[in-house]
This record gives C-alpha cells, structure tokens and sequence, in this order.
C-alpha cells in the first residue's frame, strides 16, 4: 500500500469518526428540541387573514389582467429552462464549467464556485429567479391596505432569505468544502455550536454572535472608573471619577435605553462616550437601569418617569448641590425624557437646564420597518405573552430586531457556527448586543399601545402621572442627533417628531452610519462625519439637500453646544458624599443581571 493511499485511508476513517459523532450529536440535539416550550403564533407569522387577503388580490389581479400574471409565469419558465439547457450545453461540449451568468452580485455567493461551478451556478441563478419572481408578484399586488402590502412584502422577503441555498448545506459549496478539508470536524464542531445555543435560550434558537468567554464587565468592557452612589428598584446611579482637575458646575445626566445596557457607551477606553464627556471636564453621571424580574410586571411608563428620570435627577442635583441638570436620554430614554420634560413644564419643574436626544423617536406616524410587528395581531401575542411572564422576555425583542436584518443577524452567523464550525468572533458590540434586557409587562404594553400604535404623544397627549403629556410641551435648549443609515429609529422620523417641540433653541444633527455606530463614534477614529442645518421648518428631504457635511465626529461640536449651557468652572468632585456614600464600585450590580429567558 501506498503512502497516500495510507493517508487516505487515514483520512476516510476520521471522516467516519466525524460522522459517528454527528449522529451522536443529533439525539442530543433531538433532547434539548423535546425541552423546547414554542413561542405562541402570534409572534411567529401574521393573522391568516393577512395571507388570504394577499391571495385574493393576486387572484383578482390575474381575473382582471391575465396576461400580465401569465408574462411574469412564462418569464420565469423561460428563464429557468433557459438556464437549465445552457449549463447541459456547457456539459455536452466537455467543459465542466458555469454558462453566462449576469445575475447581480451578493456576498452570500462569494466563494468562486458559485460562479464557476456548474451545479452551483445553476442552483444560484434559479433561486435568484424564484426571488424576482416571488418580489415580482408581491409589487403588482393591487387592492391591499398599505399596512398589508407593507407586510406580505416583508414576510415574503424573510421567505426569500430563509431559502437561500446558501443556507442548506446539501447546496453550499464552502460548507462541503470545509467539511472535507476538516475531515467531518466542522460538522461536528458545527452541531456541538447549535446544540449549545439552543441549551441556553430553552430550545429556543438564537444565533451566539459574540464570544462570550472574551469579555468581563468590569474587567476588559464597562471600565470607567466610578462608583455607585444610589440605588432604588428601578436603577442604579453611577459618578464617574474625574480626569480634570476642574469640572463644569452644572453635572450631566445620561440616561441609556432599558432594552440594553448602559456600557453601550462604555465598550473600551477607545470608544467610550462616557470616558471622553469626563475629559472635557464634565461630571457625569449614568443611570444603569434594572434588568426586571417578574416581580415588576406592574412598572409602567410612569413609574420610569417617576422614580426613574425625577427621582435620578433629583438625586443627582442633592449629590452636586446644583439647581439643574443637563441629561442626555438615548433611543427609548429619549422617548420617555421627552414625555418627563412635558411633565416637568405642567408642574414648574426647572430642574433640567438642557436636554440631548440621541435616535430618539417620538413621532410613530410611519413604523418604517417595524410595521409588520406593530399591528394588532402581534400585539395582541405580545400582551399574552407579557400577561403569562410578567415581563417582555429579551430574546423575543432580539429576535425581532434581528429578523430587520436576517441575511447579516440570523443566516450568516449561523453558517458560520453550525455549518462551517467557527466559533463566534471576540467582538465586544456584539458582546453587548447579545446581553439584553427584558421590559416590564406593562411598561410595554403602554409603549406598543399608546405610542407606537396610537401616536398619542404627538396627538391628543398621553395619559400618565396625573397629566395629559404632549409633545409641544417640551420648550427647553435640545439638541438631537440622528443617524443616516439608523433602521431602528429612522432619522427622518426623529425629524418629524424632533419639529413639533415647542423649543426656541434646537440644533439637529445627522451623523453617518446607524444607530450604534452613528452615535459610539470618537473623535479619534476619524471614521464617520456629521450634517448641520440650522432650518428645522423645512421638510426632512429639504433639510438634508441643504445640509452642510462636516469630516469627523459630532462629539466636538455636542461638546461646544453643551458647554455653553454648563456654567463655570469648579473643583472636581470625587464621587459619592456624605448623603450618597460610595455603594460599590462601577459598573455595580445591576448591569450584570442577565434576562429572563
């Protein structure tokens, strides 16, 4: 026997190997799916009516203009048989080789076989075919309310993505290919990556994006240093130590979104906004909010205003021997901040002397991408749901965010973790992604409720603490920032929202990116730049034509903004005093409570 003939020997026996610990792998695999508890129909797919009323339109549409559906069906037919002979002739000429391929270019086919290999090739173009098809139909829908079409366009599209064959690994040239370079290992290694995330979310299956085991809160992310100086069931309140000798008098407040964590703004020295306001000479101050239990399934939108952002202030204004605060409220916070100024302007409260919104909506009239997820139907699932946790668990809302963008969040990851066998990169925004937070049953009822889907806020004013709050309330200094490319909160939508505060000074930003990188984006870096325009009775579309584009950061200018309305200098303060002694040190306790599952 020859030497590789030894080898390949050698090698068909690990391949086995492999394969006898992928069938071992898949009654484990089959355990923890016997374990899972499924979501209720309601948040996995639209009322059946949503559907039927799609098929009636295409029914109809085909009654009134058959020859239009019968072009599309006959393109497609042609196409795919055309397809089909070309690469038989291709074969029948004795070259092992893909026929003219002018489908356009998408990075989910960018190993060179999907290109060059016939099989591969065929099975590309068809799908992309099919997907024309299928986007074809779905436009020419006619006789559906805007609100359906927007959703039989979106669920059709998750279709579309879902049977990508680069998903399936029968139809994935890499993944076979890794499989047997590695002798059967990546599969594997691939099969132990899914059985371990579905054992950790209940059966449930989410795609880990980030290697966990890389990052400590408190040891490599989350590391400003401060300490925790107030704590009461709803949040935690950090003071950062100073890095200036002297400070501005008047202390900064920020407030980050509940659906996350705080550290957002505190990923590494490198990136951290919390970090960088403390060298400009700010006192800051973060709110590091509870992640709730069941146990407050009854705090509601008015509770966070009450003992989250008045009381926080409050206490920040006691610690600081100061009349007024600046604050800074981020995505959901920014909401709710603007709900807690138009409180605070019914009552003579004038506590806070300047407020900064970052992607903050507070006009829900269009729900952009989420319209398919804020209709009754799934509000309806939602408010069982909350009804039988207490809470809005976590992962549902990552899965939702997640399904926004599927190709990046979902299908790719999971090749690359189950198919291929990799193991989740050590990337700490996806850390952070990953490390949610749940909601308060009735916390998110009335902001799917009242906001998202009533728009009373900027309506006939929303019912909370005794008062009708409206928007137009809202007549403090503001300034907004927004991203270009944001899909969570759009920044024409914040636009909207942002003109109807009644605010004589006001100064909108658009920053590039979305809305992470848009806003966690140092000076440092050099990265993205910002836009300006100081005309806020134009239209979005108008204000962005004439718009002036700045190379670089918006920090500086923020910072300039901001310490105009900070007053003086004074002697920086080390956190924490004699009526708010030090608890522990930052980032405390409650930003390392995982969520419900």
């Amino acid at each position: 026997m020859t030497t590789n003939e030894t080898e390949a020997g050698e090698k068909m026996e690990r391949l086995n190997a492999n394969l006898a610990k992928v069938e071992a792998l898949s009654l484990k695999l089959a355990d923890v799916m016997s374990r899972h508890k499924p979501l209720r129909n309601e948040l996995n797919s639209p009322e059946p009516e949503v559907f039927l009323n799609a098929a009636s339109a295409y029914w109809q549409g085909m009654l009134d203009n058959p020859g239009k559906v019968l072009e599309n069906q006959l393109d497609l037919w042609s196409k795919s048989v055309k397809g089909f002979v070309d690469a038989q002739n291709m074969m029948l000429k004795g070259q092992f080789a893909a026929p003219q391929d002018d489908t356009p270019t998408d990075r989910r086919f960018s190993h060179p076989l999907w290109k060059s290999h016939p099989y591969f090739n065929l099975l590309k173009q068809q799908y992309m075919r099919n997907a024309q098809a299928i986007q074809t139909a779905v436009s020419e829908l006619e006789g559906l309310a805007p609100k359906d079409k927007q959703r039989i366009d979106y669920f059709s599209q998750q279709i579309i993505d879902m049977m990508s064959p680069t998903n399936f690994l029968g139809t994935n040239p890499e993944a076979l290919e890794r499989a047997v370079e590695t002798e059967g290992q990546s599969l594997v290694d691939g099969l132990e990556n899914l059985i371990s995330d579905l054992d950790a979310n209940n059966g449930e299956l989410l795609v880990k994006l980030a290697d966990e085991s890389a990052f400590e809160i408190g040891g490599n992310i989350a590391t400003a240093p401060g300490k925790v100086v107030y704590r009461c069931r709803m949040y935690e309140l950090l003071q950062f130590s100073p890095s200036t000798e002297t400070v501005y008098e008047t202390p900064l407040v920020i407030f980050p979104p509940w659906i996350n964590k705080y550290y957002i703004l505190d990923l590494k020295e490198q990136n951290s906004l919390i970090r960088w306001a403390v060298a400009q000479g700010y006192t800051v101050f973060v709110v590091s909010w509870v992640n709730p239990d069941r146990s407050l399934a009854d705090v509601g939108l008015d509770d966070y205003i009450e003992e989250g952002f008045l009381d926080a202030i409050a206490q920040v204004k006691e610690i600081t021997a100061q009349p007024q605060v600046n604050v800074v409220g981020y995505c959901i916070a920014g909401t709710t901040m603007h709900l807690t100024l138009s409180l605070m302007k019914q009552r003579g409260d004038e506590s806070v002397k300047s407020a900064t919104f970052f992607t903050t909506l507070t006009d829900f009239g269009d729900q952009g991408e989420f319209t398919p997820f804020l209709q009754d139907d799934f509000i309806d699932g939602i408010d069982e749901e909350i009804e039988e946790e207490g809470v809005l668990r976590s992962f549902i809302m990552q899965r939702t965010f997640s399904f926004l963008r599927s190709n990046d969040l979902i299908y790719t990851p999971a090749i690359k973790s189950y198919m291929m066998g990799e193991a989740p990169p050590a990337f700490d925004l996806l850390f952070w992604n990953g490390d949610g937070s749940g909601l308060p049953g009735k916390m998110a009822h009335q902001y799917l409720r009242d906001l998202c889907q009533s728009n009373k806020f900027v309506g006939e004013g929303l019912e909370l603490c005794g008062e009708t709050l409206k928007i137009s309330d809202v007549d403090i200094p503001t300034c907004s920032v927004t991203c270009e490319t944001d899909h969570i909160a759009r920044w024409k939508d914040c636009y909207h929202g942002y003109q109807q505060t009644k605010s004589r000074s006001k100064t909108f930003i658009v920053s590039q990116s979305g809305h992470i990188a848009g806003i966690v984006n140092p000076p440092s870096k050099k990265k993205y730049g910002h836009y300006t325009n100081s005309k806020l009775s134009l239209s979005a579309d108008e204000w962005m034509e004439e718009a002036t584009f700045h190379e670089g950061s918006w920090w500086p200018r923020w910072d300039t903004w901001l310490s105009k309305k900070s007053g003086k200098q004074v002697e920086a303060r080390v956190p924490g005093t004699v009526t708010h002694p030090a608890i522990c040190d930052a980032p405390g306790e409650y930003v390392r409570k995982k969520a419900l599952k």
